[in-house]
């Protein structure tokens, strides 16, 4: 079937089915500045929840047997990967040369005033720093963003100007939320990072999600 014809078809697809959170969504023509994020969990969440990479649907990873709950809205960045270009930017960082990437979309943390009561949506925000983050040996970075247009803290451009007690809240959830009695974990958060690094942080993470899903676009065309 040409291609003329499969792009109809594939517009039509899209009315019908659901796109797929990962791979169907665009990350936005202002990336990085302003950017759509797939949000999985919300702060009244009691369970975590985390997209099924095959089917794109939120399922329950496992629930949260303590009182740590997220303090923000937290999620990926579509069309993202943690592979080789965002664990040479950590290993360059960090003076290490053993980290490699978590095979893992983007994470991404949003801070807003407002109440959202639920997760498997999109929201659009704004960037504005990251928590190099280290798990054993695999990059697992989360980049701090605040709701575009929100009330409140849209007013932040850089995480270097939000309130010490959000920066410490947000690093104590990362620090602990994989936390299971008998069980080690080697997690550590190297450093707190600028706009601008996590502008960085994300084009690379778009070149590994290119590289590693770069015939994704004829696998879903049937070329």
């Amino acid at each position: 079937m040409s291609n003329r014809l499969m792009q109809p078809i594939g517009r039509l697809m899209g009315l019908r089915y659901k796109s797929h959170p990962w791979h169907g969504v665009d990350i936005g023509e202002n990336a990085p500045e302003i950017i759509t994020c797939f949000i999985e969990m919300v702060p009244t969440d009691t369970v975590k929840y985390e997209v099924d990479k095959e089917s794109g649907y939120l399922r329950i990873d496992r629930p949260q047997k303590y009182s740590n709950v997220v303090p923000a809205l937290y999620g990926f960045i579509p069309q993202t990967y943690s592979g080789k270009n965002v664990a040479e930017f950590c290993n360059s960082k960090t003076g290490r040369k053993d980290i490699i990437g978590d095979s893992d979309p983007m994470d991404i943390c949003v801070l807003t005033e407002k109440v959202i009561s639920h997760g498997d949506i999109l929201v659009r925000s704004k960037p504005i720093g990251g928590f190099r983050m280290i798990d054993s040996n695999e990059a697992d970075d989360k980049i701090v963003a605040v709701l575009n247009n929100d009330a409140f803290y849209s007013q932040f451009n850089d995480i270097s100007e939000l309130p010490v007690n959000v920066i410490d809240r947000l690093k104590h959830y990362f620090l602990t939320y994989k936390d299971m009695p008998g069980k080690k974990i080697d997690v550590e958060i190297t450093d707190v990072y600028g706009r601008e690094e996590a502008y960085e942080v994300i084009k690379n993470s778009v070149k590994d999600y290119q590289a590693k899903f770069e015939n994704l676009d004829n696998i879903l065309s049937g070329v």
